[in-house]
């Protein structure tokens, strides 16, 4: 069971309200801190142990700068997502680059970054090659197909475009090594907000045995596995957040049998995990603006699904809390909706929650990753601003909130 508190009060929030309006996104620092450094210390016992944060879950230059703070790398699968990678002093071996699809102008950028780009087929040799030659690192995204079950968000393996078989990776490791590349990593990503701990223990003893098999077959030595991310939050009070401790523990026993003194050893463990670091501890504030009583009873609020997607894409649990309501009883069942011209447009459904009336503060619980990262303008929605509540108490503008002009700025009225 997870206690859905909240890092600041009714009132610390409508202070804020008053300089930053409603909707907005607010990160609790502390939070993230504490977290950041809770992930590192369950992985310590692994000498160059790494968390490569993946920047697509909270695209903020100043959320990325705590995390370098705190020793993360970046995990980056665009040319934005590298700028800001690269505007905060991220760069280097301290980059990622695992992208599908990838434009040419992106390796570029990757490869002058000095960032490990980690490969998403074959057929990306020969291209990187041709574009601007293969760097002295190189690394390949392992899809173990039906070797490997996925889950709900992610999808069956077999079926993902991501990734390079097992026969792919002896003759892409093969090529690689005949071209002069000197250094080699393996990766995998193969579950999204994924709650089961023996999920990731199963991944990495499953990553151990393909590396074996490589060594032995290819002759090349690896300097790390990347286990991916993927590790899930409790976005529902009744279930269990991933222990964290237990994870670690487990994957250190399968290092002290399957690497310690064999070719792997040593053998850096990375991992890429963006939800579990950020998640939840970000918050959607909104207000309630209109309540209809129709066949349902709608309280419809001044966000929408451009402000957090995911209960309209996914169909998604996201905790509310009214403030100032908490100790009432929910004795209403509201569905909780934004303005969209789509019937998707709802944070909740059936929900039981305290009567809510107009003008009553909402706090939508985990936003913290893939939130305000997925908003889109669809019906000329601006996406708002993004808060960073300090450990001190205070509070920074971290991305102010769109306007119209900001929507118009590719347009030219002047030729109409």
């Amino acid at each position: 069971m997870v206690d859905k508190k909240l890092p600041f009060t009714k009132e610390q929030i409508e202070r804020i309200i008053e300089k930053y309006p409603t909707p907005f996104h607010i990160y609790d620092e502390k939070g993230i801190r504490e977290n950041a450094k809770r992930l590192k210390k369950a992985f310590s016992w692994n000498d160059g142990f790494k968390e490569y944060f993946a920047v697509k879950a909270t695209p903020n230059p100043y959320i990325l700068k705590l995390l370098k703070e705190e020793g993360f790398g970046a995990d980056c699968s665009s040319m934005a997502e590298l700028i800001l990678s690269e505007k905060v002093g991220i760069v280097g071996e301290n980059i990622m680059f695992t992208s599908n699809e990838t434009p040419e102008y992106e390796y570029v950028k990757a490869k002058q970054l000095g960032a490990i780009i980690n490969l998403d087929d074959i057929t990306h040799i020969d291209f990187v090659d041709k574009v601007c030659g293969l760097p002295e690192l190189i690394c390949f995204r392992y899809n173990p197909g039906p070797l490997k079950g996925g889950n709900a968000i992610i999808g069956k393996p077999e079926e993902a475009k991501y990734g390079f078989t097992k026969e792919q990776l002896f003759e892409g490791y093969k090529i690689c090594k005949e071209r002069g590349v000197k250094r080699f990593g393996l990766h995998t990503m193969v579950a999204s907000n994924e709650l089961d701990p023996e999920y990731f223990v199963d991944t990495v003893n499953m990553l151990l045995d393909v590396a074996h098999e490589i060594t032995n077959e290819v002759g090349i030595k690896f300097e790390f596995i990347n286990m991916g991310g993927g590790i899930g939050i409790p976005y529902r009070p009744e279930q269990n957040p991933v222990d964290l401790e237990y994870v670690g523990n487990k994957i250190k026993d399968l290092f002290d049998k399957k690497v310690k003194g064999t070719k792997l050893d040593p053998l850096k463990l990375y991992m890429e995990n963006g939800r579990m670091i950020t998640g939840p501890y970000g918050y959607l504030v909104t207000k309630a603006i209109h309540k209809k009583d129709i066949y349902k009873k709608y309280i419809g609020v001044d966000a929408s699904m451009a402000n957090l997607m995911r209960p309209g894409m996914y169909g998604a649990y996201h905790h509310i809390t009214v403030l100032g309501k908490e100790n009432e009883p929910k004795d209403m069942v509201y569905d909780v909706v934004g303005s969209l011209c789509e019937n998707n447009d709802k944070f909740a459904i059936d929900r039981n929650l305290p009567e809510i009336e107009r003008g009553d503060i909402i706090v939508i619980h985990d936003a913290g990753a893939h939130g305000h990262a997925m908003g889109f303008n669809y019906n000329g929605k601006l996406r708002s601003a993004e808060l960073l509540l300090k450990e001190d108490g205070g509070v920074e503008l971290i991305r102010r909130a769109e306007t119209i002009d900001d929507l118009f700025a590719t347009l030219d009225f002047s030729r109409l």
